[in-house]
C-alpha cells in the first residue's frame, strides 16, 4: 500500500517499543510490610508507580529483560487484607515484678498506719486541749445592738414616771433619737457656774416603800461599839433614774415591793464603809477619784466611821443580845462526843439538839453567868413581849476559800451585808464566812487548835476573823463514806470535793447550828446595788404567801412582764402549758407520717401535787413526816401552802434536767436505778445562792449520811425538795439585759423546754444553749454583769466610764452606741438590782506612807 507507513519500521514491532519506556521498580523489604498500620496494600502504590513513572537511563534495558517487565496494562492485583498492627511490650522478669508488687503492698500497709496513728495523735490532743477548735460561728444574738442607757448619770435623772425607757419597745414605735436623752447636759463650753448640778440625795430608811417603813418594826438600835455611841451611816438614794434606763426584761420590782423610781450611785451606796475618804480616817483609802459631788451627804447626820477596829463578830453578838426577846429562845449547844471528861456534869445535855427543827428547841444553858443573865428572857414559854409572835432566825453563809485574795472592794461589801442584814435587822440575821483551807496536808487544823487559829489570822482580814468557821475536802470525807462516785468531771473533781461537793460543808454547817431555822448560801462575788435587808425580807415574805398549786410549774419558768403580761397572766398561761401541751422544738414531729409518737407529750404534764418519790422504796427517808396535800389538785383553791415559809428560795427557775443537754444532769448517786427505776425525779437551779431551812438541810444531810444519796450541788436541794414535798420557790426578780432583743424571740428562746418550761428537753436553754444568758445581769458566766459594775465604780472598762467619760463632754460622739456616748452626766446610778459574778475588781488605793516621828525642837539649843 503506496504512502502507507509500516508498524514495524525498522524492524520493529509496538512491543519493541513499549519495553524500550523506563520502568520504575521499588524494592519490597519485610521489615516495611510487617511494621506498617496503614489499611491499604502497598502493590497498588508500585503499580502505578510502574505504570506512570518513566525513569531515564532504563533505555538499555534488552528483549531478554522484557519478559520480567509489568506490562502497562497489567490487570491490577487486589489488596491483601491484613491486620492491624499490635504494639509489641517487653515482659519484666518476674523476680522484678514480685519486688514492684511487695514495695507496693508495703507501702499500702505503711499509709494506713501513718494515718491510724496521725488520727489517734490528734483525738488526743483534742482531748488534752492541746489543738485548740475551730472559732464558732457568731450567735444570733450578737447581731443585736448594745443598749446605752445603763451608763447614764446623776446630772441626767428624771422621775419614774416620766421615763421613756431605751427597751424593752414596741415593734410598732418609732426609733429613738439617742441623742435626745443627753439634752440639756453641759457641753465644753459652758461654764461652771451654767454646768447642771447634782440633785440631792436622801436617806433610804426615809423612802415610803423601803423595809423600814413599809413594814416598821420595833427593835432595838444596834450599834458598832460596845459603848453604843457609833451609829451605822444610811446608805442614800436618788429620786429618779437616769433619762431612757432600760426597763427590767426579767422578772419584777413591783411583785416584792422594791422601789423602782430610784437609784443608787456609788458613794451613796458604800461611803457609809468606807468608801472615798483616806485609810489614816478609818476608810478604805479608795475611791477619791472622777466626780465626787454631793457625797459628803453621808456625813451631814454622823461621822465618818473608823473601820480599822472592828470586831464583826462581837458586834452581831452584842446586837443579838439587846433584841434576844424578838426571837425564840436558843437551844443549848451540846460538844461532840468526844469521851469523857470530869468537867461536863453541869453541861450534859442530850444530843439530839443537833437534829432538832424550827419548833423543837430545849432551855439554853450557855455555862456562862454574864451571858445567862443577858439570855434570861429566853424561857421555854419564849419571851414574854412576844409571846405568839416569836420570829425564827437565819444565818447568812458567805462561802470562801483561805487562798482568797482580799481586796478593799470585797471589804466594804462584807462590811456592808453585815451592817444591813444583822444590824438593820436587830439580829434577826447573823453572817458567817465558811472558809475552806484548800491544802489541810500543809495546813493541819483538825489536829492543833493553834494551827486553826492561825490560818484564820493568815487568811482572813482581822474584822471577820471572829464569825469564821473552816472546813476542807478530808472532813467531808471523813463524814460522808460509802458514797458511791460517777467521776462526771474526771479524777481531779471528787464527789468530796468543792466543785461536785460544795453542799456537803452547809449540811453540816446547819447540823452544828440548831439555833437558825434557815440559811441562805452566799458566794463573794455576789453584789446588790440597793439595801440587802430590803431585798432579803422583801423576797421571803413573798415567798411565804405563794400558794403550792401550780408552783413547781411556774418555777420551772421565766418570768417576762412585757411578753407574758402581769404575773396572773403568767400563772394562768402555766397551767395551761402544763395541762394542754405545747408545740414546741422538742415536737414539732408529732404527728406527721413516720414519726415517733409519744403520747404524753400531746396531753401536757401532770401537775405536781405533793410528794415525787423515787420509784424504789427503799430510796425514801422518813417519808412518814413528809407534808402532803389537804385535798386534791382540782379542789385546791390556791389555798394550800399560803402563810408557809419556803423550805428552799433560789434566784434561778428550777429546771427538769431530764433530756437536757446540761452537762451535770446525771451526776446524782446512790439511788436504785436498776429494774425499769431509772434515775429519780430531779430538779436543778443555775447558781447555788439560795435559802435553805433546817429541815431540808438535815435531811440532805442524813439522806447523804446514812443512804448515800448525793447529787451535784446545783441539782441536790431542790431534788430532795421535790422528793419529800418541801415548799420551794423561784425568785423572779430584776434581770436586765445588755443588748437589744427581740422581746418575743428572748422569751422563746429562755422558755424553749418541755411545755413551755425552761427544762426538760434538749432544746432547754441551760447546757449548750447557755450562751443566751451571757448578757444578764445574774448568771455564773455573765459578761455584762462585771462591765457594769466596773464602770459603776468609775472605773474604765474597754475605753468607757472613768473620771473622764463622767465629767467631759465629747460632741464628737453621737450617742448611737456605748462606745459612742458623749459622757458628761456624773457618776453612774444604777436601780436596785441583784450583779453576779463581779471578782477581782481593782480599785486605785492610796499609798500608805509610815509614819514620821519629828522630834520637838529644844527652844534653849
Amino acid at each position: 500500500m503506496a504512502g502507507r507507513l509500516p508498524w514495524n519500521i525498522g524492524g520493529r514491532s509496538r512491543h519493541g517499543r513499549h519495553i524500550q519506556l523506563p520502568v520504575y521498580e521499588k524494592p519490597r523489604t519485610p521489615s516495611r510490610e510487617r511494621l506498617t498500620n496503614d489499611s491499604y496494600d502497598e502493590s497498588d502504590y508500585d503499580e502505578y508507580s510502574t505504570t506512570s513513572s518513566p525513569e531515564i537511563g532504563n533505555s538499555r534495558h534488552t528483549s531478554t529483560t522484557s519478559s520480567l517487565v509489568v506490562p502497562i496494562l497489567a490487570k491490577p492485583r487486589l489488596p491483601v487484607p491484613r491486620g492491624a498492627g499490635r504494639p509489641y511490650f517487653y515482659r519484666l522478669p518476674n523476680k522484678v515484678v514480685r519486688y514492684l508488687c511487695f514495695g507496693l503492698v508495703s507501702f499500702i500497709v505503711l499509709l494506713i498506719l501513718t494515718l491510724a496513728r496521725a488520727s489517734q495523735n490528734e483525738n488526743r490532743a483534742h482531748a488534752e486541749g492541746r489543738i485548740g477548735k475551730k472559732p464558732p460561728a457568731p450567735h444570733i444574738w450578737e447581731s443585736y445592738p448594745y443598749l446605752t442607757r445603763y451608763y447614764g448619770g446623776i446630772r441626767n435623772l428624771v422621775p419614774g414616771t416620766q421615763n421613756k425607757p431605751e427597751y424593752p419597745r414596741a415593734e410598732d414605735e418609732l426609733p429613738l433619737d439617742k441623742l435626745g436623752f443627753v439634752q440639756g447636759i453641759q457641753t465644753p463650753e459652758t461654764t461652771a457656774a451654767q454646768r447642771r448640778s447634782a440633785p440631792l440625795s436622801k436617806e433610804f430608811a426615809a423612802h415610803p416603800q423601803s423595809v423600814f417603813k413599809a413594814t416598821p418594826e420595833t427593835l432595838n438600835e444596834c450599834f458598832l461599839d460596845s459603848e453604843k455611841k457609833v451609829r451605822v451611816p444610811a446608805i442614800r438614794y436618788y429620786d429618779g433614774r437616769p433619762n431612757g434606763f432600760p426597763d427590767a426584761i426579767l422578772g419584777s420590782s413591783e411583785l416584792f415591793g422594791f422601789p423602782d423610781d430610784i437609784c443608787f450611785e456609788r458613794y451613796g451606796r458604800y461611803s457609809p464603809y468606807g468608801l472615798g475618804y483616806s485609810a489614816r480616817s478609818g476608810g478604805l483609802g479608795t475611791g477619791e477619784h472622777g466626780d465626787r459631788e454631793g457625797f459628803e451627804s453621808t456625813w451631814e447626820k454622823v461621822p465618818r466611821v473608823d473601820w480599822k477596829s472592828m470586831n464583826w463578830a462581837e458586834i452581831q453578838r452584842q446586837c443579838y443580845v439587846s433584841n434576844a426577846a424578838r426571837y425564840k429562845p436558843l437551844p443549848a449547844r451540846q460538844p461532840m462526843p468526844h469521851g469523857f471528861f470530869v468537867d461536863e456534869g453541869k453541861a450534859a445535855k442530850s444530843l439530839s439538839v443537833h437534829d432538832t427543827t424550827l419548833d423543837e428547841r430545849p432551855q439554853p444553858v450557855t455555862g456562862n453567868p454574864e451571858k445567862d443573865k443577858l439570855a434570861e428572857p429566853l424561857t421555854e414559854e419564849g419571851p414574854k413581849e412576844a409571846k405568839g409572835n416569836v420570829l425564827p432566825r437565819t444565818a447568812v453563809v458567805v462561802r470562801c476559800w483561805d487562798e482568797f485574795f482580799w481586796k478593799e472592794e470585797d471589804v466594804m461589801n462584807m462590811r456592808s451585808l453585815i451592817a444591813e442584814l444583822a444590824l438593820a435587822s436587830g439580829g434577826r440575821y447573823d453572817v458567817h464566812l465558811l472558809v475552806q483551807v484548800k491544802n489541810d496536808a500543809a495546813n493541819p487544823i483538825w489536829a492543833d487548835s493553834d494551827t486553826y487559829k492561825r490560818r484564820i489570822e493568815e487568811s482572813i482580814p482581822a474584822e471577820f476573823r471572829g464569825i469564821v468557821t473552816l472546813w476542807t475536802e478530808t472532813q467531808m470525807l471523813a463524814l460522808y463514806q460509802g458514797i458511791f462516785d460517777l467521776w462526771t468531771r474526771g479524777p481531779d473533781l471528787p464527789i468530796h470535793g468543792v466543785y461536785r461537793g460544795l453542799q456537803m460543808a452547809m449540811q453540816y454547817f446547819a447540823y452544828q447550828h440548831p439555833e437558825y431555822d434557815y440559811f441562805w448560801q452566799w458566794e463573794m462575788d455576789i453584789r446588790y446595788t440597793g439595801h440587802y435587808y430590803d431585798l432579803f425580807s422583801k423576797m421571803e415574805r413573798w415567798t411565804k404567801e405563794q400558794p403550792r398549786k401550780g408552783l413547781w410549774e411556774r418555777n420551772a419558768r421565766f418570768y417576762l412582764p412585757s411578753v407574758h403580761g402581769s404575773w396572773e397572766d403568767f400563772k394562768q398561761m402555766a397551767r395551761v402549758q402544763t395541762e394542754m401541751g405545747v408545740k414546741g422544738a422538742d415536737n414539732m414531729w408529732e404527728g406527721v407520717p413516720g414519726a415517733e409518737k409519744d403520747p404524753q407529750r400531746s396531753r401536757g404534764d401532770k401537775p405536781i401535787w405533793g410528794p415525787e418519790r423515787p420509784k424504789d422504796p427503799k430510796d425514801w427517808y422518813d417519808a412518814d413526816n413528809d407534808p402532803t396535800p389537804p385535798t386534791t389538785y382540782e379542789k385546791d383553791k390556791y389555798v394550800w401552802g399560803v402563810g408557809e415559809e419556803a423550805d428552799y428560795i433560789t434566784f434561778n427557775p428550777m429546771f427538769d434536767p431530764e433530756h437536757t443537754s446540761w452537762g451535770l444532769a446525771d451526776d446524782i448517786t446512790g439511788y436504785n436505778e436498776g429494774d425499769g427505776n431509772g434515775k429519780p425525779p430531779r430538779r436543778a437551779n443555775i447558781i447555788t445562792a439560795s435559802r435553805m431551812s433546817r429541815r431540808l438541810l438535815l435531811t440532805m444531810h442524813k439522806e447523804t449520811a446514812f443512804l448515800k444519796h448525793h447529787a451535784f450541788p446545783e441539782m441536790w436541794p431542790g431534788s430532795v425538795a421535790l422528793h419529800h414535798g418541801f415548799k420551794a420557790v423561784f425568785v423572779p426578780h430584776p434581770l436586765y439585759v445588755d443588748r437589744e432583743w427581740p422581746t418575743e424571740v428572748l422569751a422563746q428562746t429562755l422558755n424553749n423546754g418541755k411545755n413551755g418550761a425552761s427544762g426538760g428537753s434538749r432544746t432547754s436553754v441551760f447546757g449548750d444553749r447557755e450562751h443566751n444568758l451571757e448578757g444578764l445581769t445574774w448568771f455564773y458566766r455573765s459578761a455584762f454583769s462585771p462591765r457594769l459594775y466596773r464602770r459603776w465604780l468609775g472605773l474604765s472598762v474597754d475605753n468607757v466610764g472613768g473620771e473622764e467619760f463622767e465629767l467631759i463632754v465629747d460632741e464628737s460622739k453621737n450617742g448611737s452606741s456605748v462606745q459612742e456616748m458623749r459622757g458628761g452626766e456624773g457618776r453612774m446610778c444604777l436601780p436596785p438590782m441583784l450583779v453576779h459574778p463581779v471578782k477581782d475588781v481593782e480599785l486605785p488605793v492610796e499609798e500608805l506612807l509610815p509614819e514620821v516621828t519629828i522630834p520637838e525642837s529644844d527652844p534653849a539649843a
